[in-house]
C-alpha cells in the first residue's frame, strides 16, 4: 500500500497528513496506519497521523489519531496545519472557513502571502468547565479549580479544563522543576479521568506570559499542544493569574502561541503553521 502524505508541523507538534480528499482509506487500518507512520525507527516518525476529509457540516473535516493509535477530539496544533494544506490545496479558497473534529466544528482564518500560508488563527469556542464535561469523576455541577489533588504521594493543586479534550493544569513555581516525565504518564491514566488526560505545567511570568511543558495524551512528551495551551490560559484566567480579553503569549518548547480567553467566552489561538516534506508511505 502506497500513501501520499504531507509532514507539517506547529511549534515542533509535528504530523503526517492525509488527503482524503484525494486518498481512501479503510477506516478499520486508521490506527495501525498512525502507529505504523509514527514509528521513529521504522516509520516516518511523527506525534500522530491526521487525516484531511470532506465534511457534511463544514468546509473540510480533521480526524487525529495520536502516535499509541487512540482517536483524539481536537488539536490545536493540527488545525492550523490542517487550515494551512485545505487552502494552499484549493480544497478552500476564502481565508475564512470552518473545520470540523470529533469535537466541534472551529472558525480558521488563514493570512496568506503570495499564496503560501505561515500564520493561522482558529477560535477555538468556549471551554467546557463542569466536572463531568472534563470528564473527571466526582460532583456533577462543580468545577475544578485549584482543588487539592494527590498522585504519587504528592499533593498539587489542580485546575480543569475541557476545549473539547481533557486536560489537566497544574502551576508551578518553576518551569524547569516540573514533574512533567515523573507525573505526567500517571496523571494521564488516572482513573479519576475515564478518558484518560492531557497533563500541563504552567509557570506564570506575568500577566500576560506563560512558560508551558506538556504530557499529551496517547503521544507523551511534545514541543507544542495548542489546546493545552488554550486550557493553560483558561485555567490561568479562573486562578487570578491573567485577565480575560487579554493577549497572553504562551512559551511553549516548540516556540509560541498567543491565546486570548474574550469576554463573550470565546478562545482564539493563533500562531504558525509549517510544511516539513511531502511523500509517499509504504505499509
Amino acid at each position: 500500500m502506497e500513501i501520499p502524505f504531507t509532514k507539517m508541523h506547529g511549534l515542533g507538534n509535528n504530523y503526517i497528513y492525509v488527503d482524503l480528499f484525494q486518498y481512501q482509506m479503510d477506516e478499520a487500518s486508521m490506527p495501525k496506519i498512525a502507529r505504523a507512520m509514527a514509528d521513529v525507527h521504522k516509520g516516518i516518525g511523527s506525534d500522530g497521523m491526521i487525516l484531511i476529509h470532506p465534511s457534511t457540516k463544514a468546509d473540510v473535516g480533521m480526524r487525529i489519531f495520536n502516535k499509541d493509535g487512540s482517536e483524539g477530539k481536537s488539536c490545536g496544533n493540527g488545525l492550523r496545519c490542517t487550515a494551512k494544506y485545505a487552502f494552499e490545496n484549493g480544497i478552500v479558497t476564502e481565508p475564512t472557513f470552518q473545520i470540523e473534529t470529533k469535537a466541534n466544528i472551529v472558525e480558521a482564518e488563514v493570512f496568506p502571502l503570495e499564496g503560501s500560508v505561515d500564520q493561522v488563527t482558529i477560535n477555538m469556542g468556549e471551554p467546557a468547565l463542569q466536572r463531568t464535561a472534563i470528564p473527571m469523576l466526582g460532583y456533577e455541577t462543580e468545577a475544578v479549580i485549584r482543588e487539592d489533588y494527590t498522585i504519587e504521594g504528592q499533593l498539587l493543586e489542580l485546575t480543569a479544563v475541557s476545549m473539547g479534550n481533557p486536560h489537566a493544569v497544574f502551576f508551578v513555581e518553576d518551569i524547569q522543576d516540573a514533574p512533567l516525565y515523573d507525573l505526567g504518564p500517571v496523571i494521564e491514566k488516572d482513573n479519576r479521568f475515564p478518558d484518560g488526560v492531557n497533563v500541563e505545567f504552567i509557570q506564570v511570568v506575568s500577566e500576560r506570559e506563560l512558560h508551558f511543558r506538556v504530557w499529551e495524551r496517547g503521544s507523551g512528551v511534545t514541543q507544542a499542544c495548542g489546546t493545552g495551551a488554550c486550557a493553560a490560559v483558561v485555567a490561568a484566567a479562573l486562578n487570578g493569574f491573567v485577565s480575560r480579553g487579554k493577549d497572553i503569549t504562551v512559551h511553549l518548547s516548540g516556540g509560541d502561541l498567543v491565546i486570548n480567553w474574550d469576554e463573550n467566552g470565546m478562545v482564539w489561538m493563533s500562531g504558525e503553521a509549517k510544511t516539513i516534506a511531502t511523500g509517499v508511505f509504504h505499509c
